[in-house]
């Protein structure tokens, strides 16, 4: 065996007994025995995506349902794992449960994690595995996603909504909160194009498994950048000359991103994400 992989095999079997380690020590000493338990195994050194029923725990323990003491501790904990972690599996699926998290469980959980503070939470920027070359690209592709859900966290509180889950509600706004929501939602956009995976995290099983979902998500944030840049385009002439100047600022931003993002959907099956889904593909560019 090479030096490299005896290096390799024995980060695992050190990760595996450390994860061990936690989980018993859970068992014995935690208050939140089978949330506890059920973190470290989600978010475990294993290199696959966490398991179902482990996700399945987690999303039950911080639902609308559960006292917010609870909730507060979970979000503890996730931050927990997070911030001591220098191993890129384990930052990579705790950030994947909080995503799945978002996604599945009510608004509340979002408004838990904004009173606990995104900076705090997502801070990765000095994030680094520097276990291996395939690890230094995982870990540059994990601080762009963190960035991601930062972001998707800001715009739910600007919003008062979740874009992916909920209906569109750009078309129903007047002019200077649509100007305020259209920001958000390109600045959004922005942190979804910044998530094209480069060198060794293009073929990884679980960066492609958030990339999906990633991905999946620009298309609610695109439909609803369209129909609100439409909503403007149709008062554009009624407007005053400073909301003009601002809507076409908005307007090019807009016929911007849509061409990156159609570059990007092409990247995306070129790497067999989305596998032919319709969230792949921009029927007409704006221009």
């Amino acid at each position: 065996m090479s030096v490299g992989g005896s290096q390799n095999s024995l980060r695992k079997a050190l990760g595996a007994i450390k994860d061990s380690t936690t989980v018993n020590l859970a068992k014995v000493n935690s208050d939140y025995k089978k949330l506890d338990v059920s973190i470290v195994k989600a978010t475990n050194h294993v290199e696959c995506p966490p398991k179902e029923k482990h996700v399945r725990v987690i999303c039950a323990a911080i639902s609308a349902t559960r006292p917010r003491a609870d909730v507060a501790y979970c979000i503890q904990a996730l931050a927990r794992r997070l911030s001591k972690t220098s191993n890129w599996a384990v930052a990579l699926k705790t950030l994947i449960v909080i995503h799945r998290a978002l996604r599945e469980v009510d608004p509340t959980f979002q408004e838990e994690l904004l009173s606990y503070g995104t900076k705090t939470l997502f801070n990765l920027s000095h994030f680094k595995d520097d276990s291996s070359p395939k690890a230094w690209d995982y870990s540059s592709w994990i601080r762009t996603y963190a960035l991601y859900l930062e972001e998707r966290l800001n715009c739910f509180h600007i919003l008062k909504y979740d874009v992916e889950t909920e209906r569109i509600r750009t078309r129903d706004l007047d002019t200077p909160e649509l100007f305020g929501q259209l920001s958000a939602l390109q600045q959004l956009l922005y942190r979804v194009l910044g998530c094209e995976p480069q060198g060794a995290a293009v073929h990884n099983f679980v960066i492609q498994l958030a990339f999906t979902m990633v991905a999946s998500e620009s298309v609610k944030i695109y439909k609803a950048v369209s129909e609100g840049t439409q909503t403007f385009v149709d008062k554009f002439f009624e407007m005053k000359r400073y909301d003009a100047v601002i809507a076409m600022d908005i307007y090019k931003r807009a016929g911007m991103q849509a061409e990156r993002l159609s570059d990007f959907y092409e990247m995306c099956n070129s790497i067999d994400i989305g596998r032919g889904n319709e969230f792949i593909k921009i029927e007409q560019k704006m221009t």
